[in-house]
Parts: structure tokens; C-alpha cells; sequence
């Protein structure tokens, strides 16, 4: 058994109307997906999704011929090609899928096994009014969800107080409610500074007065002696980690004790295979895993396999903030996009590997050629 051919497809769904993210100062006028396929020598075919994996196209002929089912091997390579091109644990992503079909097992199974459902909290990703943010949170709580993620980032910090305050007027203790605070990174072009801890601790207290279960991304990735302290000195949750690169980054984490919730992607961070460890060590530190799943459909059932068959988890970050962030474009590359059920739970079945379907007529409609 080997694999014969990798490919690797660009796709842009146009979004009319824009879909203003928090974190980005540019309201986002197209949704990028990567589209990564690995077929072995008997027409099998595993599907990963995530980063563009800029410069992985030299790499494939150290997969091509190689047994699938090794993957241990596969993400050690994937790890140093890392270090010299883009992300490209989209492959990791696809091998998964791919030895789930061999095997018959799902990707859960592979993980662990111990469980195949996992509960999700809904992440917002729009800066709303307190009134309109409020409502959303009601939505949220009709739909079954236990907990809703706010953004931070508003033009003031008041702004933000303001909103948060509403929210929980609004549902009281129905909903566990998280503050991302976005400071751990910046798109390109974006040079405002992050927090420093000083600010971050007057946050802090503020979301400690409104009972938020944890605080993300308060200071910038990097900043290890912030982070310890900023974790000693409240009595909320700490997380982070969801762009860190490195398994000795997050090492660096654990030992200093940085974080107490970490958000590690598969598909940006380690891949699968590397993040089973990861998850592992995080819950024997006494941490949460939990990881962050902004990107398709692709990842975040990756990311949901691998944490329900392994460690398991509270509830997993599920990106849906409609009208503007909906399923359906969250999903496009998907048949069937990716919903939880009426108890904000997703259900992984036990169809092999990712268990998922490309809608390939629209893949055809959005494919990037140059």
C-alpha cells in the first residue's frame, strides 16, 4: 500500500455581503479554502483543509511511494518542512482521513476512542451593539448552545464593558460566557501594539465582576512572563496558543505555566498526530484542551475528532455568527455543512476517517487557477 498522487486546490468563495471580523481591520470580501487530497494506490482518497501550504508543492515527492498508514513518520516531515514553508498540516489533516478509510475507523477512534459527540459553545466573530449583541447571545441560548464566545476590539474598551454587561443582563447564568481579546496576533497589516500587562489585569478584573469563564488571548503570544503572572493574579482562566507554531513553544507554555485553556489548531499548529501528544500533555498538567477552530468545516471536524477521541473537552469553539457568518459559508467546500444538534452538540458518527463529502461542482465554480 502506498500513496500515489497528492493535489492540492485553491478555492475563493465571493461574500456579499462583507463579513466584518473582529480581529481584522478589513472587512473580508472573499473566504479562502485549501483543498489538500491524498490518494493511495487502491483509488482511495483522504480530504484536508487549512492553510494555502505555500511551498509544500516541493516537498510531495517525500510522500509519494510512502506507505499512508505511517504517520508518525509523515508528521515528523511535515514539522521540518514547517520550519521552511508555510503550514501544511492539511496534509496531516487529509493522511488521517485517508488510514480512517483503510482501517474502517473513524477519526475519533483513532484518537482514543473515548467518545464520538462533543459539545460546542458558539464563537462570534462580528462586533455587534449591546442591544444586537444581546439578542445574538438570546439566539445562542434558544439554540441549545451552553456558552457563547465574545470579541473584544471595539473602538474603546467601554464599548466593550458595555456589551458584555448587556449580554449577561440579558441571559443571566444560562450561558458560560468567554472574552477573546484577540491580543496574541495581528493580521499583516494591522502594526497596533498589544496589550500590556498592566491593561490586561484592569481587563481582567472587569470580566472577573460580569463571571467570565475564561479570558483569551490577553497579552501577545510570546509574552510568557505576562502570562504566568496575568494567571496568578486572577482568578479567571488563561487561554491562548491557537497560532502558536512550535511543539517547543508549547512546551515553553506548560513549563512556565502560561496558560490555563489551550487552543492549539490542527490545521495551523502540529497537526493531528503532534496535537494527540500535545492534548495529552495539557490534561495531565491539569489544563483544558480545547481547540481553536476558525477556519471550514474540514478543520473543525478535525479538530472535534481529535479532541472527543482523545482527552475530551467541556465544549469546542464552533465559528457561527449569523447573518454574517452562517454554516453555509463557514462550510462551502462541504455537501453537508457542519451543525450541532438542538443540545449545541455535534454528533461525529462513525463513518471512517473525517467522515465528510466535498461538494465538488461548487469547488469547480470557486477554484482559484493562478
Amino acid at each position: 500500500m502506498m500513496i500515489r498522487d497528492i493535489r492540492i486546490s485553491h478555492h475563493q468563495l465571493p461574500l456579499d455581503p462583507p463579513f466584518p471580523a473582529a480581529w481584522d481591520t478589513r472587512p473580508r470580501r472573499r473566504f479562502g479554502a485549501t483543498i489538500v487530497r491524498v490518494e493511495d494506490d487502491e483509488g482511495r482518497v483522504g480530504i484536508g483543509s487549512g492553510d494555502p501550504m505555500h511551498g509544500l508543492s516541493g516537498y510531495l515527492d517525500l510522500f509519494i511511494g510512502e506507505d499512508p498508514c505511517v504517520l508518525e513518520r509523515h508528521a515528523e516531515v511535515l514539522s521540518n518542512i514547517g520550519f521552511h514553508a508555510g503550514r501544511p498540516w492539511a496534509l496531516d489533516v487529509a493522511l488521517w482521513d485517508l488510514v480512517g478509510q483503510i482501517e474502517g475507523r473513524s477519526a475519533w477512534r483513532m484518537a482514543g476512542g473515548q467518545g464520538g459527540s462533543i459539545a460546542c459553545y458558539a464563537s462570534s466573530g462580528v462586533h455587534r451593539s449591546p442591544d444586537a449583541m444581546a439578542a445574538q447571545a438570546r439566539r445562542m441560548q434558544a439554540e441549545g448552545f451552553a456558552a457563547m464566545k465574545i470579541r473584544f476590539g471595539r473602538a474603546t474598551l467601554e464599548e466593550d464593558f458595555a456589551v458584555l454587561e448587556r449580554v449577561r443582563a440579558a441571559v443571566g447564568n444560562a450561558l458560560t460566557l468567554m472574552v477573546d481579546c484577540n491580543q496574541g496576533w495581528r493580521m499583516p497589516w494591522d502594526t497596533q501594539p498589544p496589550w500590556a500587562y498592566e491593561q490586561a489585569l484592569e481587563v481582567a478584573r472587569e470580566l472577573e465582576r460580569h463571571d467570565v469563564y475564561w479570558m483569551e488571548e490577553p497579552l501577545h503570544r510570546g509574552d510568557y512572563a505576562g502570562m504566568s503572572r496575568l494567571r496568578r493574579d486572577t482568578r479567571l482562566l488563561i487561554a491562548g496558543g491557537e497560532m502558536t507554531r512550535e511543539w517547543h513553544e508549547f512546551q515553553t507554555l506548560l513549563e512556565r505555566e502560561c496558560l490555563d485553556v489551550y487552543q492549539p489548531d490542527a490545521v495551523c499548529s502540529l497537526g493531528m498526530t503532534h496535537l494527540r501528544a500535545l492534548a495529552e500533555q495539557v490534561a495531565a498538567a491539569g489544563c483544558v484542551f480545547t481547540p481553536h477552530t476558525w477556519g471550514n468545516g474540514i478543520g473543525l471536524l478535525a479538530n472535534a475528532h481529535l479532541t472527543a477521541g482523545s482527552v475530551g473537552t467541556t465544549f469546542i469553539e464552533l465559528p457561527y455568527d449569523p447573518p454574517e457568518w452562517t454554516p453555509e459559508r463557514r462550510d462551502f467546500p462541504l455537501v453537508t455543512p457542519v451543525r450541532p444538534d438542538d443540545q449545541g452538540v455535534l454528533d461525529l458518527g462513525d463513518a471512517p476517517g473525517l467522515g465528510i463529502t466535498l461538494d465538488e461542482d461548487w469547488l469547480a465554480q470557486t477554484r482559484v487557477t493562478s
